[in-house]
């Protein structure tokens, strides 16, 4: 039976009423040093409570994860008291919420860092790219410092920790970013690897380290509140991959042990929709999917097409939910939608944050219901 946009799905312990999920997003908007998100940011999460699930931008589990300014941490008991009240007004909103935890390993600055220390990597490789300040401009990334076995194992301690203090602040799972050339994806990366140890080398031991920080949350908090996100094929933060295929093979088989919560794809470009397809025959999971060029055409209407062929469980938007926090009533109604204002995606106060407005009552109630997100045959969207 062919699955549509508005079906319920299971995912882990979670029964999600609908398709349509909220992609991690970058908003800069923690307090600055101590990375505590604000009244604010509950505000901005509660108005989209409606997504199947909400996933939270990007938070570092330890000081050294860091990589860009403002972004939230989960290391320390004042940040988990901040958290928790978002995922209060979260939860009494109805919705679902699972905080990512992202450490950005060489994309990095000791600007960042109260030590003034460099970031840590796999390997003693620059990323290429600059960190942005607001009062020193673009600073180049350093040369990394090149992570011991023993830096290793403490950072996968911390990624068990910052899981444990996400259910502690409320959160119904952790999704472990490993995508865009950050410090999961710098050691899947043969550009940015290139360790001679049990972590470099060829494709099983690159993921190794996947492998070991996704069992050790999973230990931490149980398998059905744990995720990943990965991003096959993607280029960002300077890593390159020459053997995706075998990589993602590799990685799929050594999860397969883990009856993870689902697993998060980033298609970054239209060109990889076969990798796509191989991770889906892969993985036996649920599996969302953030097509980042969703096909060229309409993103709600590109994310009907990919659930209606199989191609994906789950769909994540961004820019959609950015823009649309009752984004769930605008798909329902076939539109109109607002468009992301870009110059408000990161830092800033309420504006482009927590001021787009909602579809007035009268214009639901006029709009076509389902319209612009009927399922067409079940193919894959181009």
């Amino acid at each position: 039976m062919t699955n549509t946009l508005f079906e319920p799905v299971r995912i882990g312990r979670l029964d999600l009423p609908h398709r349509l999920a909220m992609a991690p997003m970058t908003r800069s908007r923690a307090t600055a040093g101590s990375g505590l998100v604000s009244e604010l940011t509950a505000e901005y999460y509660e108005q989209r409570a409606t997504a199947a699930l909400i996933v939270t931008e990007g938070t570092q589990p330890r000081v050294r994860g860091q990589g860009y300014i403002q972004t939230p941490g989960i290391h320390t008991a004042e940040q988990v008291a901040a958290w928790r009240k978002v995922t209060d007004r979260v939860h009494a909103a109805g919705g679902r919420i699972f905080l990512q935890l992202l450490h950005t390993g060489r994309v990095g600055h000791p600007y960042l860092y109260p030590d003034g220390g460099l970031p840590e990597a796999p390997s003693a490789v620059a990323s290429g790219e600059s960190l942005f300040t607001d009062d020193q401009g673009l600073l180049p990334h350093p040369v990394p410092r090149e992570l011991t076995a023993d830096d290793i194992g403490g950072i996968v301690r911390d990624f068990a920790a910052g899981a444990r203090n996400a259910v502690e602040a409320g959160f119904d799972g952790v999704e472990l970013h490993g995508a865009n050339g950050y410090l999961i994806h710098q050691f899947l990366s043969g550009n940015s690897n290139r360790r001679t140890d049990d972590y470099g080398g060829p494709a099983e031991n690159r993921v190794r380290f996947a492998v070991e920080t996704v069992r050790a949350v999973s230990e931490a908090i149980g398998a059905e509140r744990t995720a990943l996100r990965i991003s096959p094929g993607n280029d960002a933060n300077g890593v390159a991959e020459t053997d995706t295929a075998e990589l993602y093979a590799a990685l799929l088989a050594a999860l397969a042990p883990y009856p993870l919560a689902y697993l998060h794809t980033l298609e970054a470009h239209p060109g990889l929709r076969d990798v796509t397809e191989q991770v889906r025959r892969g993985w036996a999971g649920p599996l969302m999917l953030n097509s980042a060029h969703h096909g060229g055409g309409d993103p709600v209407e590109d994310a009907a097409r990919l659930v209606a062929a199989g191609t994906a469980d789950v769909v994540a938007l961004g820019a959609r939910w950015l823009a649309n926090p009752d984004l769930l009533a605008r798909a329902r109604a076939g539109g109109p939608y607002n468009e992301a204002e870009e110059a408000t995606y990161y830092g800033g106060d309420h504006r482009g944050y927590t001021d787009y407005p909602a579809l007035a009552p009268q214009e639901a109630a006029l709009a076509p219901r389902e319209a612009a997100v009927a399922p067409p045959a079940a193919t894959a969207a181009g």
